[in-house]
C-alpha cells in the first residue's frame, strides 16, 4: 500500500509517491542479490518476502495491512534513507528520541518499534546485520486507558434489546472471547452441536478470509447449552443455514459474505445498548475484555483464563488480573479492614454511605 486510489489517479503519481518513499520496484530480491544499501531497501525486501501475496500465511491479513500502514506512514519517511551499514552504530538512542516526539499513543509507538525490530531481524536472517539494534529501544506499550467492560446486569439488559440475529451474535461472542474477525468468519460447520464445541480456525478482515491471529488463537472452544440453544433457534430462522453458510451472513449479498462488523455495531448493537441505558463506549473489543474480566472476577486461575482467551503471552492474561476487582479480592480486603478499623467507626461509615446513596 502506497496511498489511496483517489489520491494517486495516474501511474506517474503512483511512481512519484514510490520515489518519495524510497521504494524501488526493480529491487532484486533473489538469493544472489547484493545487500540493501539503505533501510528503505531492506524494508522493501522484507515486504516482498514477508508481507506480499495472499498465500503467505505467516501473518494474518489484518496484520499485514497494519504493518504496511506503519511502514509507509511512519518508518520509511523518517528512516528510509538511513544507510544500512550504520544501523548498528547507536541508532537505538536516535529511534528512542524520535518516538518520544511522536504525538501518538504508547501502543502505537511500541508497534512502530516492534516493526522496525522485525525488519532488522529479517536482515540478520539474510546475513546483512549481526545484531538487532532496535531491541535496545525503550518504549512502553502499557495502555493509557483500559476498556471498560460491561457488567453481567448490563449484558442482560442489552440482550433484552437485541434482535434475534444480534442477540445470538453477542451471546456467541462474549462467552468465547472471540475477536470480531473470528466471530464473523464462523460457519455452521464450525459448530459441533453434539459435542457442544466451536472450532475457531479462521478470521476475516475487510471480507478477506485468512488465518487467525496466532497459533494459540486456533482452538476448539466449549459452548454452553444456552448458547447452543440460541444458535439452533437462529439457524431455524436464517435462510443461510447450510453447513458451509456463514452463521451471520449478509442478506444484501445473498449470503455470499458475512456481515460487516462496523455496520453491525453502528446500526444494531450500539443503538440497542443506548435503549438498555448503557452509556459506556462500546466496540467489539469491549465484549472480549468483558469475557476476560468476568473470568477473573469469578476467581478462575490464570492458566484457565489464558487458555479460554487464547492469549499467546501470559503477560496479557496477568494484566487482566491486575485490573480485575474479583469477589475474592474484595473479601480479603474486607478482612483487613475489620482488623484495623474499630467496629463503631465501620458502622458509622456504612450509615454515611447509605445516606448518600
Amino acid at each position: 500500500m502506497v496511498g489511496w486510489v483517489r489520491d494517486l489517479r495516474t501511474e506517474k503519481a503512483a511512481r512519484e509517491r514510490l520515489t518519495n518513499l524510497h521504494i524501488n520496484l526493480n529491487l532484486d530480491v533473489s538469493e544472489n542479490a547484493p545487500p540493501p544499501a539503505c533501510f528503505a531497501e531492506l524494508i522493501e525486501h522484507y515486504r516482498r518476502k514477508e508481507l506480499a501475496g495472499t498465500n503467505n500465511e505467516r501473518k494474518a491479513y489484518s496484520t499485514k495491512l497494519g504493518y504496511e500502514a506503519y511502514l509507509v506512514n511512519w518508518i520509511v519517511p523518517r528512516w528510509g534513507e538511513y544507510p544500512l551499514g550504520r544501523m548498528e552504530n547507536g541508532i537505538a538512542v536516535h529511534v528512542e528520541e524520535w518516538l518520544a516526539t511522536l504525538q501518538r499513543s504508547r501502543g502505537t509507538k511500541a508497534k512502530i518499534r516492534n516493526i522496525m525490530s522485525a525488519v532488522c531481524s529479517h536482515a540478520i536472517r539474510y546475513g546483512w546485520m549481526k545484531a538487532n539494534p532496535i531491541r535496545a529501544v525503550r518504549q512502553s506499550a502499557k495502555r493509557e486507558s483500559i476498556p471498560t467492560p460491561l457488567t453481567a446486569e448490563e449484558l442482560q439488559a442489552l440482550f433484552a434489546e437485541l434482535g434475534p440475529r444480534e442477540r445470538t451474535l453477542v451471546l456467541l461472542d462474549v462467552p468465547t472471547g472471540m475477536r470480531r474477525g473470528e466471530l464473523l468468519a464462523t460457519q455452521w460447520c464450525d459448530i459441533d452441536f453434539q459435542k457442544m464445541t466451536l472450532n475457531i480456525r479462521k478470521s476475516i478482515w475487510q471480507q478477506h478470509l485468512g488465518p487467525v491471529k496466532t497459533e494459540e488463537s486456533e482452538k476448539t472452544m466449549p459452548l454452553d447449552e444456552e448458547v447452543i440453544a440460541d444458535l439452533l433457534r437462529w439457524r431455524s430462522e436464517t435462510p443461510y443455514a447450510h453447513d458451509e453458510d456463514w452463521i451471520f451472513a449478509s442478506p444484501r449479498m445473498n449470503g455470499r459474505q458475512p456481515l460487516w462488523p462496523e455496520a453491525l455495531m453502528r446500526n444494531h448493537i450500539a443503538p440497542a445498548a443506548l435503549r438498555a441505558g448503557i452509556t459506556k463506549h462500546l466496540n467489539w473489543h469491549v465484549f472480549r475484555h468483558t469475557f476476560s474480566t468476568l473470568l477473573a472476577e469469578n476467581d478462575e486461575d490464570v492458566k484457565t483464563v489464558q487458555s479460554l482467551m487464547r492469549h499467546a503471552n501470559s503477560a496479557i492474561t496477568m494484566d487482566i488480573y491486575t485490573h480485575a476487582v474479583s469477589s475474592k479480592k474484595r473479601r480479603e480486603q474486607s478482612k483487613v479492614v475489620e482488623m484495623i478499623l474499630p467496629r463503631e467507626r465501620k458502622e458509622s461509615f456504612l450509615t454515611i454511605a447509605q445516606g448518600t446513596a
